[in-house]
């Protein structure tokens, strides 16, 4: 696997990221993530959704949806719960996701352009115990190494004690770097040249954001503090669903995301049912029980 980029900023907190990189698409043939005996997310999760710039209410209502569809127990299978399910598997039981607080930043009062420090310090002010944040940015906003990779998950201290609050940035790539962070529902930047997928909900930034969010997640819920389930070095782990990456469907390889569930009306591949007839694409994940990246079609 390429080295990934890696960001300290003192001790307040610590970044895992996503890299992405078609040559990291094989797949090792034996893989095990290894507990290294520090907390997991569990239980009832509060997720506060920070949006930093200007997302249409269609586009936040795609994610809101998609974080609701993951502890929803009344879908279609093969359903979005379902695939969230595969985390109960992981040391300590079940985590159950609920939308908490929303705040809106469609000033940019930090300007168009982020460093890594104006993330945990964006997230910092909404972290509690027991909590994710997560930092959606729109399409026009730059964030320090994105591009090199997709999101990143960290945590900081709530307050001034020991307790820590996980977060989660994911940016919009439609006019950045959608080859790199939209794959398949665009033309890959490197690799096989394969046609791009129809994106599930008519929006390829937006939908490519799904795909680096659930990522991130199931991530964060079992390596929070970078002490969880991961392999390799505690600096650029393999994660839950990172160890995983350009799997979507059965039969996947290196530029092929694999066989997946395709709409009539619309042509647009989809490997999960979420809520208010929604659709998503998820990545394969890492099963505890079986060593193996699990899809769901």
């Amino acid at each position: 696997m390429a080295a990934a980029s890696i960001y300290r900023f003192a001790t307040l907190f610590l970044f895992c990221v996503i890299p992405f990189s078609f040559s990291e698409l094989v797949q090792e043939q034996t893989l095990v993530l290894k507990y290294h005996n520090g907390p997991l997310l569990k239980g009832k999760i509060a997720v506060n959704l920070i949006w930093y710039g200007k997302f249409s209410p269609a586009q936040r209502s795609i994610i809101v949806d998609f974080i609701n569809s993951l502890s929803s127990g009344k879908l279609k299978l093969p359903s979005a719960s379902s695939w969230w399910k595969t985390t109960e598997k992981y040391k300590s039981g079940s985590s159950t996701l609920v939308v908490a607080k929303q705040v809106l930043f469609e000033n940019y009062p930090l300007g168009k352009i982020l460093k890594n420090p104006h993330l945990p310090a964006l997230a910092g002010k909404f972290n509690g115990v027991n909590t994710i944040s997560i930092i959606l940015t729109a399409k026009d906003v730059a964030v320090e190494g994105f591009c090199m990779r997709c999101g990143t998950h960290g945590s900081t201290r709530v307050g001034r004690g020991p307790v820590r609050g996980a977060f989660i940035w994911v940016g919009n790539s439609e006019t950045q770097c959608p080859g790199q962070c939209a794959w398949p529902f665009h033309q890959p930047i490197y690799g096989p040249q394969t046609p791009p997928l129809v994106a599930p909900n008519g929006d390829v930034g937006v939908d490519g954001m799904i795909i680096n969010l659930a990522t991130l997640l199931a991530n964060t819920v079992t390596n929070p503090f970078n002490n969880g389930y991961f392999q390799g070095p505690a600096n650029a782990p393999l994660e839950a669903v990172s160890a995983c990456t350009g799997m979507f469907g059965s039969g996947s390889y290196p530029g092929y995301p694999g066989n997946l569930l395709v709409e009539k009306s619309t042509g647009a591949s989809y490997n999960a049912n979420g809520v208010n007839g929604r659709k998503y694409l998820l990545p394969a994940m890492w099963d505890p029980q079986t060593s193996t990246c699990k899809t769901l079609v």
